[in-house]
This record gives C-alpha cells, structure tokens and sequence, in this order.
C-alpha cells in the first residue's frame, strides 16, 4: 500500500484484489485510478476522503495506482488520471475523469446510488 493510500476510508487495491473486491462488495464502490506523481490526484485524495466519510454506508472508496496495475486500467478504459468509477454490483456504472470539487463528487455519487 503506498503512503498516499493508507486512510480506511480510502483503502488500495492492487490487480491481485481488485476483480475480487468489486465482485463480492455489496452496493457500490468508488475506484480512483490514480498514481503518486500526478498533482490532480493527490489534490483529489482529500476530497475522496469527505466523500466517503459523507456516504459511510453507501459507498466505499478504494484507490488503485495505474502504474502497480497498467493493464487494469486498460481494461477499464482509462486513459487520463485521475479517473473515478463507480462500481455497482460489480459492473462500471459511471465515470469521473479529472479533478472534481467536493459538491461535484457528492453530486455525481447521488446520481448513482
């Protein structure tokens, strides 16, 4: 886990976790692709904290750092960091891509639960 991941709330994930954590999670998962030299995504981090502290029991928020996983987030289409999906029994329900406010996020999570 990298330091920039060690919060609860904000937990990473790695390629060898991640398929089975979105699988067998129930509700919905938040996932920042992000990586530790990109300015956007630590300016991100503080706000993905709120917000799982705002929807505790809704949401998780997990991070996953696209230079441990490249072929992960490939898959998932992720071209530009940092990207948010938002996982729903285990699909990709919705997509953030860039640095968001505090009002935007909780915006964009509302919409989706």
């Amino acid at each position: 886990m990298s330091e920039a991941a060690t919060s609860t709330n904000t937990a990473a994930l790695d390629a060898a976790s991640f398929a089975a954590f979105i699988a067998n999670e129930p509700g919905a998962v938040v996932v920042d692709f992000w990586a530790p030299w990109c300015g956007p995504c630590r300016a991100l981090a503080p706000r993905l904290e709120q917000l799982a502290r705002q929807f505790e029991g809704q949401i998780r928020v997990r991070k996953l750092n696209v230079d441990d996983a490249p072929e992960l987030a490939a898959a998932h289409g992720v071209r530009g960091i940092p990207t948010l999906i938002l996982f729903k029994d285990g699909q990709a329900h919705s997509r953030l891509v860039g640095l968001h406010d505090e009002t935007q996020l909780s915006s964009w999570v509302r919409a989706a639960l």
